[in-house]
């Protein structure tokens, strides 16, 4: 039964995790096109509060239910879609500490040119190309990871 239950948590920790990051890029694509500065402050706000509510969750649920599954089902360490589930966890993982860190700077200057009533800086825009490039190939693995999960194999 606990495995059942493991495994069902953890199905439901790669829906989040994808989901919450794939629905944070579009709204803040959408957002940024928008052009308006207050839905781009208030979007860049709700995109750190998903991140709390949501992504981070959902990234601890994971290696914790998979450890035990891996348990639960006797497997070892070694086996090639296991450790290719950790290693697609660990890069997306390495790519998408750094966006958090770019959205929580990205938020201050939004806010601070809605309340200073001036543009967004470029300083902005430099961080949320970065933020882009890191979100990509993060959603990416994390996608290839859920496959490596659900085929049981590489390749």
């Amino acid at each position: 039964m606990l495995t059942v239950v493991a495994k069902a948590l953890h199905v439901l920790g790669a829906v989040l995790f994808l989901g919450a990051g794939l629905m944070t890029a579009w709204y803040k694509v959408r957002a940024d096109r928008s052009g308006d500065l207050r839905v781009v402050a208030w979007c860049q706000r709700e995109i750190v509060r998903a991140d709390w509510l949501f992504t981070l969750p959902s990234a601890l649920l994971l290696p914790a239910t998979g450890a035990l599954l891996v348990r639960g089902y006797r497997l070892p360490w070694s086996t090639d879609w296991v450790l290719a589930g950790l290693a697609g966890y660990v890069a997306a993982g390495a790519l998408w500490l750094p966006a958090v860190w770019l959205q929580l700077r990205m938020r201050a200057l939004a806010d601070a040119a809605l309340r200073d009533g001036t543009a967004l800086p470029p300083a902005f825009h430099r961080l949320n190309r970065v933020w882009l490039a890191l979100g990509a190939p993060a959603f990416l693995i994390a996608a290839a990871t859920v496959w490596f999960m659900v085929a049981k194999r590489v390749g």
